[in-house]
């Protein structure tokens, strides 16, 4: 039918470790660029850790590895742009295994439909949120609360995405520098309305703006271990 939107999958995962993680990535952005798999977005949430793009940037992790190890915090190797960004409990983290050849091959335009998808999800909750022209992520007035980082390999193929903070351990962010800003706070969902946030219900309002924004038809997988095993062969 003329106009009807692609499908998109999405694959809604339990807690996992950032290493973990990247693997699944990896194997996705392979299926993808062999047209194995549609464009697919993953929602989950991550084990503490800080991940770092390149050595220098580990000089932003600001406290000893014996306290990394007390707090149970993990450091690890990432290829995505950016600079130190932490990760955990609390937060929504979306990888976005996207074909970018279909969305016109332009990187800027991605970042910013991902920051969009994000404002829009957190105006349905009353929280005023946009850009920063300096930095990317998604901002509530001086203090971020949600970062971006992302990657594109041979093909136009994304990985990585974002982290959305909706009641993360805000200690930790105090270990770091994060993203490489110094002049800016960080910030949460809960913390700016002062109640929970039903996390089913936001992965639902995520997976509705990244639709609208990216024109896909969604399709939850809902045994994602099995299309693991099936599809990625592991």
């Amino acid at each position: 039918m003329t106009g009807e939107k692609k499908k998109c999958l999405v694959l809604e995962v339990e807690r996992i470790s950032y290493n973990d993680a990247f693997e699944l990535q990896r194997k996705l952005v392979s299926a993808r660029l062999k047209n194995d798999i549609e464009d697919t977005l993953i929602l989950l949430e991550h084990d503490p850790v800080f991940t770092a793009p390149r050595a220098e940037t580990r000089n932003n992790i600001l406290v000893p590895t014996e306290i990394l190890a007390q707090e149970g915090i993990e450091v690890c190797r990432t290829d995505r742009g950016g600079d130190v960004t932490y990760h955990g409990p609390g937060q929504v983290v979306g990888y976005s295994i996207m074909d970018l050849k279909e969305q016109g091959r332009d990187l800027h335009r991605y970042i910013r439909n991902v920051e969009q998808l994000l404002i829009d999800t957190l105006g349905d909750y009353g929280i005023e949120a946009g850009r920063d022209p300096k930095h990317p992520g998604v901002w509530t007035g001086n203090k971020k609360i949600a970062a971006i980082g992302i990657a594109v390999k041979n093909g136009w193929i994304t990985m990585h995405g974002f982290a959305l903070n909706v009641n993360p351990n805000m200690s930790h962010f105090t270990m770091i520098v994060p993203c490489g800003i110094t002049d800016k706070g960080v910030t949460s969902m809960v913390a700016l309305l002062g109640g929970t946030v039903d996390r089913a219900e936001l992965n639902s309002r995520l997976i509705a703006h990244y639709a609208e924004i990216f024109k896909r038809r969604p399709q939850k997988v809902a045994d994602v271990k099995k299309f693991i095993q099936k599809k990625l062969g592991s």
